[in-house]
């Protein structure tokens, strides 16, 4: 019987791009698939989940705008980020090959995202919701001219041959993940490199962001993103969401969150956690 205290939660179904890197990152928990992000939050709120695990940005489709409407709302902390290599394979049923294969089913980032292997292999194309459904529907058919984008996982859990692999354009194709939990880190001063993401509203005022990002420039504190975007409900206020280098129990990160907070309306911390092993050094 699966633990709650032993599962992960993740937006999608059983052999999705969230899937693998749940498994990847915590090979040893159960994963639960989620209909929605929202889904996903809940899941850890109430316990049915002891950790979630949401995407925030892909280095080619961008930022996953939706995350941005909940974290502000939110209980739960961010505790780690996994950053994943997004590997698109060509899946279909056993007895098709290469040459058989008319039509590739897919999401269309990933279709997007392998449109030089799909143009040269002179296959057509057809949107689908997701690329692990793409590959359960492509199982279920059974037919050798269809075929989908998926992962590798996805192959194995619908008894799909893989008849390409890596096709994505673009080999350096990453997802960053973020993992929530109820309880947050604390982590000590001598902990090692740690990450700090937090919101932010500004006080309306001239000059406001140049103000209220001086503090991390005079006290060499390296920022990771910053971005803008607009809250839910009409309103046309901007708040920002920011990762920086450092732990807030540090007295320069102290000075730095000082100064942000006097020309801030408010100021949410989402969590301090180490980075990625990928990042790399003074990144």
């Amino acid at each position: 019987m699966t633990s709650a205290e032993n599962t992960i939660a993740f937006m999608g179904v059983e052999g999705a791009n969230a899937d693998l890197a749940c498994r990847q990152k915590e090979p040893y928990m159960d994963t639960l698939p989620l209909p929605t992000f929202e889904d996903v939050f809940e899941a850890v709120e109430d316990g049915r989940a002891r950790l979630g695990m949401i995407p925030i940005e892909n280095s080619q489709a961008g930022r996953v705008t939706e995350i941005h409407q909940i974290l502000p709302k939110t209980p739960l902390h961010i505790v780690a980020e996994h950053i994943q290599r997004v590997e698109h394979h060509l899946v279909a049923p056993k007895g098709a090959t290469l040459e058989s294969i008319q039509t590739v089913y897919s999401h269309p980032q990933a279709l997007m995202q392998c449109r030089q292997f799909l143009r040269k292999a002179g296959k057509q194309t057809q949107p689908h919701s997701n690329t692990a459904t793409a590959a359960k529907d492509v199982a279920a058919w059974g037919d050798v001219t269809k075929a989908s984008i998926s992962s590798r996982l996805a192959a194995e859990l619908y008894g799909l041959d893989v008849l390409a692999s890596n096709i994505e354009d673009d080999p350096e194709n990453v997802t960053v993940f973020i993992i929530l939990s109820k309880e947050p880190l604390d982590p000590a001063i001598n902990s090692g490199r740690m990450l700090t993401s937090l919101l932010f509203e500004l006080r309306n005022i001239p000059a406001a962001l140049y103000k209220a990002l001086g503090g991390f420039a005079t006290n060499g504190i390296n920022m990771i993103k910053l971005e803008s975007y607009i809250r839910g409900g009409g309103s046309a206020e901007s708040q920002f969401f920011m990762t920086f280098e450092g732990n807030p129990n540090e007295r320069h990160v102290q000075q730095a969150l000082q100064e942000l907070s006097f020309f801030s309306k408010k100021v949410k911390v989402l969590g301090v956690y180490p980075p990625d092993p990928k990042r790399r050094e003074g990144q």
